[in-house]
């Protein structure tokens, strides 16, 4: 299914996007991931990353949001992006969910080009508990996070809100 929120703005309703995970995650550390890519068959690789995820014993899934389908920003010459939320539980530490999330994107192929490229898969960490982090590597919240409708579209429709 999907919604037009605008001439630019669709957002689609798939299999796991949205999801609310029944089960309650014993992992102390609450993350909320922004995934993004604008390479073909972007909506079925996010399906295979909420499986990827999922059968992952190192995070808990605890929600996910629709997915929004937005135009490009920074370098305008490509496709449209997909963009939506996965809320997880983990005992990992901001610095090793950084790793972590980096291996995955390596995974499904991500290539860095250049900034603002086109891309399989993207995995920012948009926040980690209710804790700042601003370190060269690492910055949390995610910088310009509250700017950007490719975020905060797909994170008004969740449904816990934790943190």
């Amino acid at each position: 299914m999907r919604k037009r929120l605008s001439k630019d703005l669709t957002l689609y309703f798939d299999k796991h996007y949205p999801y609310l995970n029944p089960k309650k995650s014993n992992k102390k550390h609450t993350v909320i991931l922004g995934i993004g890519g604008n390479i073909p068959s972007v909506r079925r690789r996010f399906e295979k990353l909420f499986y990827y995820l999922q059968k992952n014993n190192l995070v808990d899934i605890i929600e996910t949001s629709p997915i929004l389908k937005n135009p490009p920003f920074g370098y305008l010459n490509q496709d449209d992006f997909f963009n939506a939320i996965i809320t997880i539980k983990t005992n990992l530490n901001p610095d090793k969910i950084l790793r972590f999330a980096l291996r995955t994107e390596h995974i499904f192929k991500r290539k860095r080009a250049f900034k603002n490229s086109p891309r399989t898969l993207d995995i920012d960490i948009l926040f980690f508990d209710k804790i700042a982090i601003n370190k060269r590597h690492l910055v949390i919240p995610h910088p310009k996070y509250h700017q950007r409708e490719s975020v905060l579209i797909p994170l008004s429709y969740l449904k816990r809100r934790l943190l």
